[in-house]
């Protein structure tokens, strides 16, 4: 169990991303009963995580630094951010709990600044760096969906917040400014290392389908944003950039699934790769979740009537993903438990 605890990735908490998106998706197409219990499952997951990285913290710091140090493994610990968020969202959408959502709200902000100002420095000043090829993946656009759920969740719990609520809104619009800027920053040297480098099947791992989800929850908070231009007089006159933005924040999400597919097929049916349980397959779960709440809440903003169906179709996807994955981390604690005999 030491040992478990200690080699814990940092970004285990992809696992309540997961289920928290797919939650609320599942509450926004009327799928109450699910959402509701995906909710308790996810509250019994967040809370476990960190009692888990808490003890991580004070009995292995020296395996916390090292993960800090690793170009691939420290931006893992911005699911922190994100899953600390969506479950915020999910709390409200699903439960009604506004108090405990701003709570959480609150608390995501203050992981956001932490880690995202903690991670980049450190990598940006440390003496050994890897190269190009060896220290970018899809896992460093969990940076862009750690400030988006902070967007998303501010857009989402200022209706209460009263007279201050264009004051929220002005802090949710710079966050979602911001991430969108972070990911054209991080996709520019994704990109540029798929398509000019050598790339074998275990360089696409899972986090690759964050390349999607990244921009999913830009256009879930940018169609939040807009539903909550009423609120705010500056919304209120950016509401067509905003709209315009999100609309090709959806469009990019949008390009990237086939995309994705056709490296899947590659790496697993051409290439042969292995399909076993690893905690990053969560990170791809997450992005199936988002691209039907994100469709769901840009077609309410924008009207978009004929595109109802895309939501419904990718829960399905996002439920079978999140149900293989359940699977997975099931037989994987069964195997550790075998062992620990």
């Amino acid at each position: 169990m030491s040992r478990a605890v200690e080699t814990m990735h940092p970004a285990y908490f992809a696992l309540v991303m997961a289920t928290g998106i797919v939650s609320i998706a599942c509450q926004l197409l009327a799928h109450h009963l699910i959402a509701s219990a995906l909710l308790w499952a996810n509250v019994v997951f967040f809370v476990v995580l960190w009692v888990l990285t808490i003890l991580r913290l004070v009995r292995f710091p020296a395996a916390v630094a090292a993960d800090l140090m690793h170009h691939g493994r420290a931006v893992g610990f911005f699911t922190t951010v994100a899953g600390t968020c969506v479950l915020g969202s999910q709390l409200l959408v699903v439960a009604a709990a506004p108090a405990i959502a701003r709570w959480l709200w609150l608390s995501g902000i203050v992981l956001w600044a932490v880690i995202t100002y903690t991670v980049f420095a450190v990598l940006t000043v440390k003496a050994d760096k890897p190269s190009l090829a060896d220290g970018i993946n899809g896992g460093w656009l969990v940076s862009v969906v750690a400030a988006q759920s902070v967007a998303v969740l501010g857009a989402q719990v200022a209706a209460g917040a009263g007279g201050n609520a264009p004051h929220v809104l002005l802090f949710c619009l710079a966050m979602w400014l911001g991430g969108g800027m972070l990911y054209v920053w991080i996709i520019s040297l994704i990109f540029y290392r798929y398509t000019f480098f050598a790339l074998s099947p275990s360089d696409l791992a899972p986090p690759y389908w964050i390349n999607m989800g990244a921009v999913a929850i830009s256009t879930l908070a940018g169609s939040l944003l807009a539903l909550s231009a009423p609120l705010s007089p500056l919304l209120r006159e950016l509401l067509p950039f905003i709209k315009g933005l999100t609309l090709m924040f959806w469009a990019t999400a949008t390009w990237w699934i086939p995309m994705l597919v056709i490296l899947g097929f590659w790496r697993h049916v051409y290439r042969r790769f292995p399909l076993k349980y690893d905690p990053l397959y969560w990170g791809a779960v997450f992005p199936l979740g988002m691209y039907s709440a994100g469709t769901h809440e840009m077609i309410q903003a924008m009207g978009l009537d004929f595109l109802e169906p895309l939501p419904e179709v990718f829960l399905y996807v996002a439920l079978a993903a999140w149900a293989a994955a359940f699977v997975g981390l099931a037989m994987d604690l069964w195997r550790r438990f075998r062992q620990m005999q």
